[in-house]
């Protein structure tokens, strides 16, 4: 049964894989940077960045060579920063340690700045034909329902794991993970699962039980926290000040407005005028309510409501953040910036608001 299953997902991929631009490659450095990309993103958004990501960086050098501000800006809108950072970091590291070559070992490869189970599997099988298993949410739903898992897949990834290394193909270790992946896509979905469709199914508990659509067991959901933030948009002439974030956390190296979270009986412009005076230590007069926007993470949601400000006193200084800078409005396009700073850009007045009320008292 096990080389019978390889072989009929495997004459499956070979005829119905859809077209991609990492697919029928050899450039290990095209296909670790796929599949760095294609972590918790859909393909079809993957595919405009990847393309431009090789316009702009077409060699594992060229990357890690670049500024990590342009490496951001071409990520930029991909979400999830710090696996461009990591990816960076990593390139710079091959780079300096491995002659510019991608570790053929996985054991080297695993330990690369943010490579984890998955990519090292992934790549690995891919590139050099290591057979390790890759298990993503598309292949835990695929044996979840192949096995009728009674739990839900983040408690069971050691029988998934003992599945996969029992079935996967020796001679084609890559075809096989991409299969896999390609089948929980394209076919066992995760509503609608086109099951007559599927070249396995003879081999699929759920379908032979008629229970598909009760596996996978539902993994315990948290509640999503919704944060209020205000920021200022800092005047002083035609230009506003933004700061760069840490290179730490999700949205490390990123530009942005300055401001925080709104605590506790605080007004939105009271909160405005503590994070300027803690993060840059200078005092503003805080003016009109430009744009409130709302944005979705993985784990929480924010409603940033942005407040034109006029710079009055102090000088400047990055206490929360590694740099700043003074631009105008049309160059903000320049500079990565989170989507959710994205989302006010359309709401932002194109000169300074504060230097047009004075001329009309005049």
């Amino acid at each position: 049964m096990k080389t019978e299953f390889s072989k009929k997902i495997l004459s499956w991929f070979r005829v119905n894989q859809r077209s991609m631009p990492w697919r029928n490659v050899s450039d290990p450095y095209r296909i670790w940077l796929s599949e760095v990309m294609l972590q918790q993103t859909q393909v079809n958004t993957v595919v405009s960045y990847y393309k431009r990501w090789l316009e702009e960086f077409p060699t594992l050098e060229s990357v890690a060579k670049a500024d990590l501000d342009q490496i951001l800006k071409v990520w930029e809108g991909l979400g999830y920063y710090s696996r461009a950072r990591n990816f960076h970091a990593a390139c710079q590291e091959v780079l300096i340690h491995h002659e510019g070559r991608v570790p053929s070992d996985p054991e080297v490869f695993y330990q690369l700045k943010g490579v984890g189970p998955y990519t090292c599997a992934a790549v690995q099988s891919i590139v050099f034909n290591h057979p390790l298993a890759a298990i993503d949410g598309n292949v835990k739903r695929v044996v979840s329902r192949l096995r009728c898992i009674p739990v839900p897949p983040s408690k069971a990834i050691k029988d998934i794991e003992i599945f996969l290394d029992s079935h996967i193909s020796k001679p084609s270790p890559g075809d096989f993970n991409q299969a896999m992946m390609e089948l929980g896509a394209t076919v066992c979905a995760i509503r609608n699962p086109k099951c007559t469709q599927c070249p396995v199914s003879k081999y699929c508990e759920a379908f032979q039980s008629d229970s598909v659509q009760e596996y996978p067991k539902p993994e315990s959901r948290k509640s999503r926290p919704k944060i209020e933030v205000a920021a200022g948009l800092i005047w002083k002439g035609n230009k506003v000040l933004i700061a760069k974030r840490l290179n730490r956390g999700m949205l490390g190296g990123m530009w942005e407005f300055p401001g925080g979270k709104v605590e506790l009986g605080e007004t939105l412009k009271t909160c405005v005028r503590r994070e300027i005076k803690e993060e840059l230590d200078i005092d503003v007069t805080v003016g009109n309510l430009e744009c409130t926007v709302s944005h979705a993470y993985t784990h929480f949601s924010v409603d940033v409501s942005c407040f034109s400000c006029q710079y009055k006193s102090g000088t400047p200084k990055p206490l929360a953040s590694q740099d700043l800078k003074w631009v105008r409005i049309r160059d903000l396009k320049l500079y990565a910036f989170p989507k959710s700073n994205h989302k006010m850009f359309p709401h932002l007045p194109k000169k300074n608001p504060f230097v047009m009320t004075s001329q009309k008292v005049r």
